[in-house]
């Protein structure tokens, strides 16, 4: 709570000043701009304004184009856009401002747009990076305490101790708890799976950087992590799960000569991953989409006039709070579900042929 205060007085000043500069240089306001560039990835880091002055950190940009490989930073690209909106940069690339490669690298052939091939360290990479490796620092600390102790000593203390007790719950209560005796050999990709999302999810409510990424508001994250959990549960399936998906125990007419069932377990095989890179993208890009939404109320109504804007100050800003607060409890949640998802999806692939006679 001895925080609350400060980070409450910070908040007023910031929405009580920067809108009042706003109605003053009679500024229109791009919602649509600030929401999506906040979801959306790019080539830069921008992390606010002072004025008339962005302060961003540029990344580096790593392409291949007709004229060969180019590695050069962010920051040789044009601030500002041109009259066709797109911002130029060096070896005749430039991020394209068309609607087909909006925000992208691009090159002009023969009249058209062509798009390298282009693994750039964007703003998405770059927070991926620091993830993982806080990840790696918070896991391999209380890993190395074990190492050096043995089973009977006493617990650890501290940031160890609150991390063998946040490892253990996720361990005990919900893969062990779902997967019983193989959960031993699944444990470490979900662990990592839970922890990561966390992570991910709770350096994204912080608003400044190391944080501030929508890494798991960005729909190739959450497809990866999905795409993971589908090859573990096919590839480690048992012949009884592949037995079931192909001839399952029904009817006879309801597997040939048309094969009805078959094609619908089999059609569930890819419906499971897609409902999980869906739900946890889709929880994460509402939560920041929200949170930004309702901050922008109070530069919206300073449009309308100052009334209107100052008495949208205290509303807004306390739902700003709130919703980010609850932002950290749905970090959490949406790490649990998806990692429980996952094992149930294992577990369901490991049925044995006594299982399915019982069912």
């Amino acid at each position: 709570m001895k925080y609350f205060k400060p980070l409450l007085c910070i908040a007023w000043m910031l929405f009580t000043i920067l809108p009042v500069q706003a109605a003053e240089k009679n500024e229109g306001l791009d919602l649509q701009g600030i929401l999506f560039g906040h979801i959306q990835d790019s080539y830069e880091w921008h992390v606010t304004d002072i004025g008339e002055k962005s302060v961003i950190i540029h990344l580096p940009i790593i392409v291949k184009s007709s004229t060969g490989w180019h590695v050069f930073c962010s920051s040789a690209f044009e601030h500002h856009a041109d009259a066709n909106g797109n911002r130029p940069g060096p070896y005749g690339l430039y991020i394209s401002g068309s609607e087909a490669n909006a925000g992208k690298i691009v090159e002009n052939i023969n009249g058209q747009e062509v798009r390298p091939l282009d693994i750039s360290i964007t703003k998405t990479v770059m927070v991926l990076f620091i993830d993982a490796i806080l990840l790696l620092l918070c896991v391999l600390i209380p890993a190395r305490w074990c190492k050096k102790h043995k089973i009977d000593d006493p617990a650890p203390k501290g940031f160890t101790g609150f991390m063998h007790m946040f490892i253990m719950y996720v361990y005990e209560d919900i893969i062990a708890s779902i997967l019983g005796k193989e959960a031993p050999k699944y444990a470490p990709y979900l662990l990592t799976c839970f922890f990561f999302i966390f992570f991910a999810n709770v350096m994204g409510v912080v608003p400044f950087p190391p944080g501030g990424g929508n890494l798991t508001g960005n729909i190739t994250c959450t497809f990866f992590l999905a795409f993971c959990t589908f090859v573990v549960t096919n590839v480690t399936g048992t012949k009884e799960y592949w037995k079931e998906i192909f001839w399952p125990d029904v009817p006879t007419w309801l597997k040939a000569p048309v094969p009805l069932m078959p094609f619908i377990e089999l059609f569930g095989i890819f419906t499971k991953p897609l409902a999980l890179m869906i739900r946890l993208f889709a929880n994460m890009m509402a939560g920041h989409a929200i949170a930004i939404s309702l901050s922008c109320l109070i530069f919206i109504m300073f449009g309308i006039n100052a009334i209107a804007g100052g008495m949208m100050i205290p509303v807004s800003v306390g739902m700003s709070i709130f919703m980010m607060l609850l932002e950290v409890l749905v970090c959490f949640i949406q790490a649990m579900v998806f990692t429980m998802l996952s094992a149930v999806f294992i577990s369901l692939a490991h049925v044995h042929e006594h299982e399915a006679k019982a069912a």
